[in-house]
């Protein structure tokens, strides 16, 4: 029974020990660590307490420095758990653990790396030059060999890589012209599913074969993407509806392409001068985020409810708008209607429209006696609408979205990819149109410093100003169509002056030069900007009409209201302040949390340093002062206490060192 107490007093005693040493050094570097980064701490601790005790022996004077032994155990266990975290990292242990669960993952995204990289040398991207100077020297006729073989390489490599060249082929601050035409021919088309595969995903899905959820269903698919593919179908009431269908494994083959695009920008934006001025990574990250939210057809089926909602709302607004504030600019406009019941992560069940494809919508129009020059002007209306007035917009407008419905309305399709723009974008880019219709350069100027995310020095607006001047009189000057080459000019004009192009406008100028590249089907060398320019002219005419500035007075003044019923008393004070010589100024310094944390932080730093450095002068000086008072025969006050604050001063050292090599990284 004693040795049993014994053994277990000795197992708390360990226990305690382990604890007061992983707590202490936790505490004191401020950490937050494992069970087994903590059990090794207070192991390191206790073992170098059996070397030092072992180190005095079983004397008075290991009794007396006690401490010293208790400080030095604690300083090994702040010094193992520095080095610890400074060579595997809090969290790291945890991905160490799952490391064999991901051990697939990593083999396949290693075999797809390979396979892109021989793609990539199929089709001699090798002697692809520099991104950075890709507008240099090279001649016209390198550029075009150069884009045609990155555009067949992204059509063999796939879905992610033919997505991430249409969103290039609308970067015109980032790629000479060549690469932008070249880009703008990828297409997304692929070879149908089977339909055993098709029919698996629709039974996951719905929860029941799609024989028993729909009356007919058409096994063979109207059209096939390297996403997903389209089958026409009926429901049991009778209603035709499209059933939209997400390929088996297009997720997984997203996401692994994904993460290798993702690796790839974040080393370019490490190494390169090019990836750090663009922002390759915030990029990349962009296009992952919206890539995602294709693959999620819940997504597709909010944004086509919110899109057919706001523009039934804005024909009921024209439609209630007294007559001498103009023609309604809305046309109508068809939206397929979505089946909720029946929409899914992988399925997406919307209403049948019954049409043509702009890509024959040319001879249908001709048919029917159809102005196609009317309905390629009711097109851009409709989707100039959605981004000026709505703020949310078709961002892939191209041939296969677009329909000229049976009814001779236009018709739109696949809202996978939409553009969101706030009211002062939505202001600044009306302001931008007007501008230039008015060719005005110090107003697109200002309009154009609101678009963008960084501003120059009020010297290089000046400048800005002239520069624009000199590009409007260049392009814009009558007997001129504004082609991609003026757009070229423009976003070339933007980077020159360091200016950042914000995603939303990106996304805004990839919709438009789509939309321009399909309503050329319907009227050859049709002139989007000179429309556009109309569209935003008119808007703003609209706006001055009297029923609309009494509405804009109106909401005016109710959001003055509150301020002008408050003013009075305030200006009372004010003077009543200044007439008795009481008016005096409070500013906050540090008024942001986060300015307070700096400051604080760096002051305890300091004092740490300090106390650490004044500890260890007088503990040496301690140490070498001779005489003083004796607690054992061979063990000196001064001794004691210099050892002790020696070992006080190394503790408040590493702290000190710690914390600021964690700043640092």
């Amino acid at each position: 029974m004693t040795a049993f107490v014994i053994a277990l007093t000795a197992v708390g005693t360990i226990a305690l020990g382990l604890a007061v040493l992983g707590l202490g050094a936790r505490r004191l570097l401020g950490l937050r660590i494992g069970a087994l980064r903590f059990l090794l701490t207070g192991c390191t601790g206790l073992l170098t307490t059996g070397l030092v005790s072992s180190a005095m022996g079983p004397t008075a004077a290991g009794t007396v420095l006690v401490t010293v032994q208790v400080g030095s155990a604690l300083l090994a266990a702040m010094i193992f758990l520095a080095l610890s975290e400074a060579v595997v990292p809090s969290g790291s242990v945890g991905g160490i653990v799952r490391w064999p669960r991901s051990v697939r993952r990593r083999v396949a995204r290693t075999q797809r790396f390979t396979e892109l990289s021989r793609i990539a040398l199929r089709h001699g991207l090798g002697r692809l030059p520099r991104l950075s100077g890709l507008s240099g020297p090279a001649t016209s006729a390198t550029r075009a060999e150069h884009a045609r073989a990155l555009r067949t390489a992204f059509e063999e490599a796939g879905t992610t890589f033919v997505k991430l060249g249409q969103v290039l082929s609308t970067r015109y601050d980032l790629l000479p012209a060549e690469f932008i035409d070249e880009l703008g021919l990828l297409q997304c088309a692929a070879a149908a599913e089977p339909w055993d595969a098709v029919e698996q995903v629709l039974t996951e899905e719905l929860g029941a074969p799609p024989g028993e959820v729909f009356a007919e269903f058409d096994t063979v698919p109207l059209a096939a993407g390297s996403v997903a593919q389209v089958h026409r179908a009926r429901l049991r009431d009778g209603r035709a509806v499209a059933v939209k269908v997400q390929r088996p494994r297009a997720r997984q083959v997203v996401e692994r392409d994904l993460d290798i695009l993702l690796r790839i920008a974040r080393r370019a934006g490490e190494r390169t001068a090019w990836g750090r001025s663009v922002g390759v990574t915030g990029l990349v990250r962009g296009f992952a985020a919206s890539l995602r939210e294709e693959l999620d057809f819940r997504t597709e089926a909010r944004n086509t409810r919110e899109v057919a909602a706001r523009e039934a709302d804005a024909r009921e607004t024209e439609a209630g708008r007294h007559p001498s504030e103009g023609p309604a600019p809305r046309p109508a406009v068809g939206i397929p209607a979505v089946h909720d019941g029946l929409t899914t992560a992988r399925v997406l069940v919307v209403e049948w429209l019954d049409g043509v494809t702009l890509d024959r919508a040319a001879e249908s129009a001709d048919a029917r006696g159809v102005d196609r020059a009317a309905l390629a002007g009711a097109l851009l209306d409709c989707v100039l609408a959605q981004i000026m007035t709505d703020g949310v917009f078709h961002a892939d407008p191209h041939p296969g979205n677009i329909m000229l419905l049976d009814d001779g309305r236009p018709g739109l399709l696949d809202f996978g990819c939409v553009g969101r723009i706030d009211r002062v974008l939505r202001s600044a880019l009306r302001d931008l149109l007007v501008a230039i219709h008015r060719n005005d350069p110090q107003a697109l100027c200002d309009a154009l410093l609101e678009l963008v995310e960084h501003r120059p020095e009020p010297a290089d607006e000046n400048r800005l100003a002239r520069d624009l001047g000199r590009f409007m009189a260049r392009h814009l000057v009558p007997g001129t169509r504004p082609d991609r080459d003026m757009f070229a000019a423009l976003f070339a004009l933007v980077t020159r002056y360091g200016l950042v192009v914000p995603g939303e406008i990106a996304a805004v100028f990839r919709s438009l030069s789509t939309l321009e590249v399909s309503l050329g089907l319907l009227v050859p060398d049709y002139d989007i900007i000179a429309e556009a320019r109309r569209f935003a002219a008119s808007q703003v005419r609209r706006k001055l009409t009297p029923g609309s500035l009494g509405r804009a007075a109106a909401e005016e003044m109710l959001t003055l209201l509150p301020v002008l019923r408050r003013l009075p008393r305030r200006v009372d004070r004010i003077t009543e302040a200044l007439e008795q010589g009481r008016l005096s100024v409070n500013v906050r310094v540090l008024a942001d949390e986060r300015d307070r944390d700096f400051v604080r932080g760096i002051v305890h730093d300091v004092l740490l340093a300090f106390s650490g450095g004044a500890a260890g002068v007088v503990g040496v000086m301690l140490l070498q002062t001779p005489g003083g008072p004796e607690i054992t025969s061979s063990v000196g006050l001064f001794e004691a206490l210099g050892c002790n604050l020696l070992l006080v001063a190394s503790v408040l050292t590493l702290r000190v060192l710690f914390s600021l090599s964690r700043g640092r990284r």
